[in-house]
């Protein structure tokens, strides 16, 4: 889990800078609309799409954008028909990473995963290669001033999430993905405010990273995955220390 909290940090970094939020309100738009094609437009009855409506906002998207594009999944307007890829593969060091896609096109997108991928010492896999060693969850993460360990722990079980652990100054609550809206309602409703929810994939294992080259690698590769437009999440499996995290940042 390490890994991917210190990743979920940077990429929250990454979405409040104003040059990215183009970019990010794309991604939501896509999600918004294959959500509402596959499960109807009405969000007390889509899981997913009502999901997607939190990430909306929690990305300051506007409403009109937000029902453009669920107006566009079911049919009220026209639009572009997306299809859902996975593509697996690996890092430096063996690290395994999971790229999920929203794309018109393939065999464009294909190509450009995998030059990606080439270009930061990586390589892309077969269908299946890594996907085995995530476990699909809802995750939601909250600084620790917020609230108390005990506390928060009894509201998040009680609501029906699995676990909560610690890393660094959040704590990370796991959640069956069906519940994950239930678990963040119920602490909203106790005034405990979220850094993050999302459904996510979590690997079950982690690899160490300890030396700045790969790790500057590693980096490189999961950001240019990020911004490659047709991209909608990356998943990997890395620990990179802080002290490197820090070095690299500086």
């Amino acid at each position: 889990m390490a890994g991917h909290s210190k990743w979920a940090g940077i990429k929250h970094k990454k979405a409040i800078v104003d040059a990215k939020r183009g970019k990010v309100f794309t991604k939501v738009a896509k999600e918004l609309t294959v959500a509402a094609k596959l499960g109807g437009g009405d969000p007390a009855m889509n899981p997913r799409l009502r999901t997607a409506i939190a990430k909306g906002k929690s990305v300051n998207m506007p409403n009109d954008n937000i029902e453009r594009a669920i107006q566009k999944g079911t049919g009220e307007l026209p639009g572009v028909v997306y299809d859902e890829i996975t593509y697996e593969g690996y890092g430096v060091g063996g690290v395994a990473v999971m790229v999920e896609i929203m794309t018109d096109n393939k065999n464009r997108t294909v190509a450009e995963i995998r030059t990606i991928f080439a270009k930061a010492g990586g390589q892309m896999g077969e269908n299946g290669c890594v996907a085995w060693m995530f476990n699909k969850k809802g995750l939601i993460i909250v600084d620790k001033e917020t609230i108390g360990e005990d506390e928060l722990l009894e509201i998040a079980l009680d609501a029906g999430a699995e676990d909560m652990s610690t890393e660094g100054d959040v704590y990370e609550i796991t959640t069956p993905p069906e519940a994950l809206e239930d678990v963040k309602a119920a602490m909203e409703a106790k005034n405990v405010k979220t850094e993050n929810a999302e459904v996510t994939m979590i690997p079950q294992n982690t690899i160490k990273i300890e030396a700045e080259d790969p790790a500057k690698k590693m980096l490189r590769l999961m950001e240019n995955l990020e911004d490659q437009d047709d991209v909608q999440n990356v998943y990997a499996n890395y620990d990179i220390p802080d002290e490197i995290l820090e070095k690299l940042e500086s």
